[in-house]
């Protein structure tokens, strides 16, 4: 006999209601015998109280039920009984003495009655029937629980896969492996770039809410001692069991004493998907995982885990790589001349593994020093090519000593020759010689904004097409600007909220730099921390001060 077929034949407690004295003793001693423990009631009323007064863990499993009672017939009784969610499942078995006719056990039926039995009843057909009510109504149950932590594994899955750091994922992976075993759970991972170790203990959740998490952080070998517990340095999945002193003696040290949640034995599950890779190690309480059922979930919600983990680094390593790809298309450093000050920032997208279009350049020409800030259309590996060859053809007709208006005929030309698809917004600033002295040129681009040394300020406005559309540019406008003045050239990244008018943001910017330091780079750590948090596009910055001896 299999084992799931020996427990559902288990013995059970088993609830006799008749009003028959002489009845009532017979059958309970035929399931005594048999090794049911047995509750007896007199009548309907004694039975539902009987049932009502029993903690949930301690309901009887199956009812016996008289059909004929002296306060209601056991058609009501099984009627009350199968209305309450508490004791819905209870089979109940019909006897009966008098109600022997096919439509007294077809009604019976109907009202709930999960077996019907008429006197004389032999004791071998009374417990072949309890045998078969208690393995159905076991199995049942056992399917529904397994429905549930099916369920809960794929909630909890989807939790850890939609983890954006270290931080959430040993959050969402403690509280999944606490809901699906229904008792305390602690995760230990490694965050994505390996350097922080996260444990999140999560306590015994309760009636149909989710479990309380305190996230906290370990030394980074702890990994390793418990992968030196079961799965070692290989890959797949593995469970040991510690006893409460062992797993103390590796987790609750002084700044991890929060992983104390269990009182007894731990079943500790590790995973790893890759050689070479910081496995993942969930912990429950020993006796969550007595089932053959919750041990399978449990590894699966491991395995999970240590899958989602994976992709999660790998994400990553691509973000930190296409990063480090991106700031090779920008400056690596910014020219020193006399009459100019000036400071650059450039921050990527939030939470984005691509590259964005956005640029800035400082070039001393000829004809000054010329400041240029634009951004390609798009957030991709392509953006982020055409971006530098826009800049490095910038560069190159900078050089030769052309006007800006002449510069953005050119790059306009270049992108409509090799580019027809792609639009470009660039802003040039051409800052003569002195810095007292600047000539605007903008191809569709949000405006600069200058502020003057007594602390009013103001967008230069005249802007142009957008590169790309194969349409001649304004000349460039100039503009005359006192000693101390501070100019702002920006990407939208920094000001643009979906929802929110972009004058409106232009406006609250302006307010903003009236008010701010005089120190360019106090300036723009002042801009990034008040309008850059969890951005969504990238954000450019370059910032001038004019007329003013450099140094």
């Amino acid at each position: 006999m299999s084992p799931c077929l020996q427990q559902d034949s288990a013995v059970a407690k088993v609830m006799v209601l008749d009003d028959n004295d002489t009845k009532r003793y017979i059958i309970g001693s035929w399931l005594r015998r048999a090794g049911h423990t047995v509750v007896e009631a007199a009548d309907g009323t004694e039975g539902l109280a009987l049932l009502a007064g029993c903690p949930d863990g301690e309901l009887p499993e199956l009812a016996v039920v008289d059909v004929k009672l002296p306060d209601m017939s056991g058609f009501e009784v099984c009627e009350q009984i199968k209305a309450d969610p508490r004791t819905a499942s209870l089979p109940v078995i019909h006897i009966s003495a008098h109600a022997i006719e096919l439509s007294d056990r077809t009604q019976g039926l109907h009202r709930g009655a999960d077996a019907y039995l008429t006197d004389p009843i032999a004791p071998d057909e009374l417990l072949a029937t309890v045998t078969a009510a208690l393995r159905y109504a076991r199995a049942r149950r056992r399917a529904e629980r397994l429905a549930a932590r099916v369920a809960a594994l794929n909630s909890s899955t989807l939790a850890v896969y939609g983890a954006k750091d270290g931080h959430t994922f040993a959050e969402a992976a403690a509280t999944g492996a606490a809901t699906l075993t229904r008792s305390p759970a602690v995760a230990v991972a490694l965050s994505p770039d390996n350097r922080t170790l996260h444990v999140a203990a999560a306590r015994t959740p309760g009636p149909g809410g989710a479990p309380p998490v305190k996230v906290f952080r370990s030394e980074p070998r702890l990994l390793d001692l418990l992968a030196g517990r079961a799965l070692g340095d290989g890959t797949g999945t593995a469970t040991a069991l510690l006893s409460a002193a062992q797993w103390r003696a590796l987790v609750c040290r002084e700044d991890g004493a929060e992983a104390d949640v269990f009182a007894g034995e731990v079943a500790l599950v590790l995973a790893r998907t890759k050689k070479g890779r910081p496995p993942v190690a969930l912990a429950v309480d020993g006796g969550a995982l007595a089932g053959v059922d919750a041990r399978d979930l449990l590894s699966q919600l491991a395995q999970a885990c240590a899958l989602a983990l994976e992709a999660l680094r790998s994400r990553s390593e691509e973000h930190a790589l296409v990063l480090t790809l991106q700031r090779t298309f920008l400056p690596d450093r910014l020219p020193e001349v006399p009459d100019v000050d000036l400071a650059v920032r450039y921050e990527p997208a939030a939470d984005d593994s691509e590259i964005g279009g956005d640029f800035y350049e400082v070039i001393e020409t000829p004809a000054g020093l010329l400041l240029a800030i634009g951004d390609v259309a798009g957030h991709s590996l392509q953006a982020a090519m055409i971006m530098g060859e826009v800049r490095h053809a910038l560069r190159a007709y900078a050089i030769e000593g052309h006007d800006p208006r002449t510069l953005l005929d050119r790059l306009d030309a270049l992108l409509t020759r090799l580019r027809p698809a792609i639009t470009v917004t660039v802003c040039l600033v051409l800052v003569e010689p002195g810095g007292r002295r600047i000539q605007v040129a903008n191809a569709g681009h949000i405006p600069p904004l200058l502020r003057h040394p007594d602390g009013s300020t103001r967008y230069l406005t005249e802007h142009g097409p957008l590169l790309g559309l194969n349409v001649r540019h304004p000349a460039g406008t100039a503009h005359d600007v006192p000693e101390g003045s501070t100019l702002l050239l920006l990407t939208d990244g920094l000001i643009e909220v979906p929802g929110v008018d972009l004058g409106n943001s232009l406006a609250a910017l302006e307010t903003t730099l009236a008010g701010a330091p005089g120190e360019i780079e106090d300036l723009c750590d002042l801009l990034l921390e008040r309008y850059g948090r969890e951005k969504t596009d990238d954000i450019a910055l370059l910032a001038a001060r004019l007329g003013r001896t450099a140094g």
